[in-house]
């Protein structure tokens, strides 16, 4: 038997390995799906896993009016944009780039919470740290400022679009949701998200590219099971177990992986100025994490002394 520590280590590994391996799938997945029709095959694949689980557990799903409204929220900003734009997006970008781009997310929160959750506030570290990560993105995009509006630059772009969509419905969960379950309160956004990007794949993408072999199908059930619901599930295990600073540099190590399996499996290369925007980015995340683990360590020493 693995002792306590030993299984949040193994699971923390789990999770960042798994949440860095999603974007290569994505890009697998579009080797035999279309784009919305693949996300939305992810999503009621998944929508239906937690069904089960939410009738084994025997846990509630909330129906009271502002739950449905924050579903509603989160059908659209935390699944179809979102994730409607990155399917879209890797058609056309290197997925381990994409996941670099998707990690200016935390930057997004902490302005939205800013402007939005009279309690919060921008310390030194986080206003550095996001002045670093924004300006990691600025060298990202060097290369396209003579306004080339190519595939490659829009596909860019749309990242950086769903990581401020996925940023709003974050505040407005933190914000509104506290008394949501933390399994239930996916599944109903979920589900229509899942449904929504399929119609949407069968009315606006090319039925005729689509190839249900048994890339489609591991790529999907990939996403859904462990794309979807491990890392779901092993992140709120960690929360309950762990520094919320420790989890949140998760944000910085998926990239790494990403970049890693990217350049492993697709031989996909960053040019110069995408590699030192990427390491900026990286390094805006830390730094904007590092006045979290002063204040935790000055907790630590009040409570033993």
């Amino acid at each position: 038997m693995f002792s306590n520590g030993i299984k949040i280590i193994l699971v923390y590994a789990l999770a960042c390995l798994i949440w860095g391996s999603t974007w290569m799938a994505i890009k697998t997945s579009l080797e035999s799906l279309t784009p919305f029709l693949s996300a939305g095959l992810r999503f009621v694949t998944a929508s239906t896993f937690i069904l089960l689980i939410l009738k084994i557990t025997k846990i509630e799903i909330q129906k009271d009016k502002l739950s449905i409204h924050l579903y509603f929220l989160m059908t659209f900003f935390s699944f179809v944009f979102p994730f409607g734009l990155v399917y879209w997006a890797e058609q056309f970008i290197p997925s381990g780039l994409s996941s670099v781009l998707f990690a200016v997310n935390p930057f997004f929160v902490v302005l939205f919470s800013y402007f939005l959750i009279s309690s919060e506030r921008i310390g030194f570290f986080k206003f550095t740290g996001i002045i670093l990560g924004f300006s990691g993105i600025l060298i990202i995009f060097s290369d396209t400022f003579n306004l080339d509006f190519s595939s490659y630059t829009l596909g860019m772009s749309a990242i950086i679009l769903s990581a401020s969509l996925q940023a709003v419905n974050s505040v407005f969960i933190k914000k509104y949701g506290a008394h949501l379950h933390p399994v239930s309160m996916n599944f109903i956004p979920m589900l229509f998200g899942g449904i929504t990007l399929s119609v949407l794949g069968y009315f606006l993408e090319d039925m005729s590219r689509i190839k249900f072999d048994s890339t489609a199908v591991f790529s999907v059930l990939y996403l859904a099971i462990f794309g979807s619901i491990v890392t779901f599930t092993s992140f709120y295990w960690l929360l309950k177990r762990i520094s919320v600073v420790i989890l949140s540099l998760i944000a910085f190590i998926t990239p790494v992986i990403a970049l890693f399996l990217g350049w492993i499996f697709f031989s996909e290369q960053l040019s110069f100025s995408q590699l030192m925007g990427s390491l900026l980015v990286l390094c805006g995340l830390l730094w904007a994490n590092f006045g979290n683990f002063i204040k935790l360590n000055k907790m630590k020493r009040k409570v033993t002394v």
